[in-house]
């Protein structure tokens, strides 16, 4: 199984019209997603990449039946975009643009909490559940089924966690992309439950970096999981005040340092790793064989 896309998922894309958006919306029909519509205000009736184009999202899902949407919009657009698609219904949300204003995406996750709604970023990767469906801009080649899930503040760390469990045969259910704003859709918490109950998932990597304390109140909920949660956090070595690639990865004070988000884990009960090659020995120290 897999959690929150899978092949069965209606995927629409708003903002499909766009630069960005047709050229995703080729790539993820080309890996098997389930493109059934998109969206661009004054522009429905036209086909992009063989997809219906809507003039708002609530005519979209009643003509298809989405379940999910993926944002691709400049950010200032995103708040309206959001709810737009929350208001009509849609039950995952996955906010791709970067530097959504912290406001708007308070206004979202109020909306979101309301409606029943996950919403994933800003500034996320996206979401994969590898040989199913890909949501976003995940490199697919990195990635192949099996089963480790994981989840991840920064898109790069994504990639190179996938990249060493496809290599090592462990492979993935699914990987989530939280995003790198200082103010999410999602919480570690969220995600990592729902791998908690997936009965293919055996065991979880947990990727954070500096700034926030997202990582730091996962610790309640790793230290009640049964499945080995493994964690790596970035930016060990990153000067204080200075910010780190993401709008939320810097640290301010004391708060949100790598080592405290380590030992805050550690504590909890997750094993630590340093170097990406130590995440396969973890794995097979916990009694877990390889997938394939």
């Amino acid at each position: 199984m897999a959690i929150l896309v899978d092949k069965n998922s209606k995927v629409l894309v708003q903002g499909i019209t766009g630069t960005a958006g047709q050229f995703h919306t080729k790539r993820m029909i080309e890996y098997g997603t389930q493109i059934v519509g998109g969206t661009s205000p004054g522009k429905g009736g036209e086909i992009v990449e063989g997809v219906p184009v809507y003039d708002t999202v609530e005519f979209a899902v009643d003509a298809t039946g989405a379940d999910i949407s993926v944002i691709f919009l400049p950010a200032q657009f995103v708040r309206e975009a959001a709810i737009e698609a929350i208001w009509a219904g849609i039950k995952h949300v996955v906010v791709i643009p970067e530097h959504i204003p912290i406001f708007d995406m308070m206004a979202i996750r109020k909306e979101a909490k309301r409606y029943g709604t996950i919403v994933l970023g800003g500034n996320t990767p996206g979401i994969i559940s590898p040989g199913q469906a890909n949501l976003g801009i995940m490199p697919d080649i990195a990635f192949k089924r099996g089963k480790i899930g994981t989840v991840s503040r920064s898109g790069s760390i994504t990639y190179y966690v996938a990249d060493t469990l496809t290599r090592s045969g462990y492979g993935e259910t699914t990987c989530v992309g939280l995003g790198g704003d200082p103010v999410l859709g999602s919480t570690f918490d969220d995600i990592l439950m729902l791998f908690e109950k997936d009965p293919e998932t055996e065991a979880v990597v947990m990727c954070g970096e500096i700034g926030g304390v997202y990582e730091e109140i996962a610790k309640d909920t790793i230290s009640r999981m049964k499945k080995p949660v493994i964690c790596m956090i970035g930016g060990v070595f990153a000067p204080p005040g200075k910010r780190m690639g993401h709008a939320g990865a810097i640290v301010e004070g004391n708060m949100g340092t790598a080592k405290t988000k380590l030992k805050a884990l550690e504590d909890a009960g997750a094993h630590p790793a340093k170097t990406f090659l130590e995440i396969p020995r973890i794995l097979e120290a916990e009694g877990i064989k390889p997938a394939y």
